[in-house]
């Protein structure tokens, strides 16, 4: 759904946003924080899906989008596949209920500008749209760690470009990283001061996202991706 209104009318130095997010409720929401007490942004158009939000911003071209990160028809990842090529100019922030690690990592390497929870309040998110289009990188808090590991070559970080690593969480690189050492379950819970059966649920959980069968084969996984 977009403004009828949207790109007439707009006062110079405004900041035009666009909302992306499949909750009518919450877009409704979010237009009234920003709409309401903040001179410098304008929210010149909504879009519930991907096909949507698409067509809109190739039409509208705001200064910056809103973006859900999980929608049913391809989320986030999938808008800034399409648009970024084409409108370089677009800048894109996050706005999710996810603080997954592998959801900020995923949506920051398609190329958003930065990563905030739905947990924000309107004034911080007005400050996080300024900031963005400013050109600065903006993200919640502890959010920023994540991406700093994911693009560090520090060893359990992911090396850039590498999807399979951005499906594990931090978490679960440490623990395979010690696994491919040789620790066992029980070094590794102490090492880490967790407990044996969360190093199991770890290791059952990368062993589900990697599609592989045991830990020796894990242990060759992490040595070809340096995580040892």
């Amino acid at each position: 759904m977009t403004d009828p209104e949207a790109g007439t009318g707009t006062e110079p130095g405004m900041i035009r946003v666009f909302l992306v997010d499949d909750h009518g409720l919450f877009r409704s929401g979010v237009r009234a924080e920003l709409d309401r007490g903040v001179p410098d942004v304008t929210v010149v158009g909504e879009a519930g899906s991907v096909d949507e939000a698409v067509a809109a911003i190739r039409h509208l071209r705001p200064d910056v989008v809103l973006l859900d990160v999980h929608m049913p028809d391809g989320g986030g990842a999938e808008v800034l596949r399409q648009i970024r090529p084409e409108l370089p100019d677009v800048v894109f922030l996050a706005l999710s209920v996810s603080d997954a690690a592998e959801d900020v990592i995923a949506v920051i390497r398609a190329g958003a500008r930065g990563y905030v929870t739905k947990t924000i309040s309107g004034r911080d998110l007005a400050d996080a749209v300024r900031r963005v289009h400013a050109g600065d990188a903006v993200f919640s808090p502890r959010l920023a760690g994540f991406v700093l590991d994911a693009f560090s070559d520090r060893p359990g970080a992911a090396p850039p470009g590498d999807p399979e690593l951005d499906l594990l969480t931090r978490r679960e690189r440490d623990v395979l990283r010690l696994l491919a050492r040789g620790y066992a379950y029980k070094e590794i819970a102490g090492e880490l001061f967790i407990s044996v059966k969360t190093v199991e649920t770890h290791v059952s959980s990368v062993l589900r996202k990697t599609q592989l069968s045991n830990r020796y084969e894990l242990s060759r996984w992490a040595s070809d991706r340096r995580l040892v």
